[in-house]
């Protein structure tokens, strides 16, 4: 009998355990929820470029998006804060870390140059350094993570930026500056605007070495055109078949 009630109190023991585990879990998903309420259509895309890998691929072990773009692209703080780091690292390359006041954090990596120290105060929109290919990276981009509450390494509070930016697709272009709304912060006008007037330059060069597939193109034909390799394509765009279709943009370098 004392055998029956101790192996009775054992398994209400273990129900409430795991109880407590599902309903920390809800409450922890409603609380992310909570938070991205007062980021969402605030903050602003990090860069000018084109989206070329997103959240949770290579079996979930990518936590961010990369926006591909021309070497020494301006990079834009998402929203104000403090640097927390800014250092040289092996894998992120050169990478700046932000704490902001809602208690995200968000990361920026493989940077041709840093213009943020640590401890220093950063606007929304503010230059903080310059896209590169430094670290831990195939081709020139922007790898941009966000994370509840500290970056940790092994990610565990990783949020896909999708959830405030709003859904990206690989091949989409995004403009650095603004919000998932359209608009344009006041801090980013004056760069945009120079931006602007370098794509408008009749001697202005693309943002990046990129193809737009066409109806009937292959890897193989792109490869023959470009003068690259179809393992290079699949690399720098992150393919995993050698699958594509039309309007699909392609990063070639």
């Amino acid at each position: 009998m004392r055998d029956y009630v101790k192996r009775f109190l054992i398994a209400i023991l273990m129900a409430v355990c795991v109880s407590l585990l599902f309903l920390g879990g809800r409450h922890s998903q409603a609380a992310v929820l909570e938070d991205l309420k007062g980021v969402k259509d605030h903050w602003i895309w990090p860069a000018d470029g084109i989206i070329s890998d997103i959240y949770g691929t290579r079996q979930g072990k990518h936590k961010g998006i990369d926006i591909a773009g021309d070497i020494n692209t301006p990079i834009l703080s998402v929203d104000e804060g403090v640097v927390e780091k800014s250092y040289f690292s092996d894998t992120y390359g050169n990478v700046i870390f932000i704490k902001h006041p809602n208690q995200f954090v968000t990361v920026y990596a493989h940077l041709n140059k840093r213009n943020a120290a640590q401890g220093q105060r950063v606007k929304q929109g503010e230059v903080i350094g310059y896209m590169g290919q430094t670290g831990q990276a195939t081709g020139v981009h922007l790898h941009f993570e966000s994370h509840q509450l500290e970056w940790r390494y092994d990610k565990k509070f990783a949020i896909n930026p999708e959830m405030v930016f709003g859904k990206a697709e690989v091949g989409e272009t995004v403009r650095g500056g603004k919000t998932s709304a359209g608009d344009v912060v006041e801090v980013s006008l004056q760069l945009q605007a120079q931006m602007e007037h370098k794509t408008q330059s009749p001697n202005a060069q693309p943002l990046v070495n990129q193809y737009v597939v066409e109806p009937g193109d292959t890897l193989y034909s792109i490869s023959r055109k470009s003068n690259t390799t179809i393992s290079k394509i699949k690399e720098l765009n992150h393919l995993a078949t050698d699958i594509i279709k039309p309007a699909q943009v392609l990063i070639l370098r």
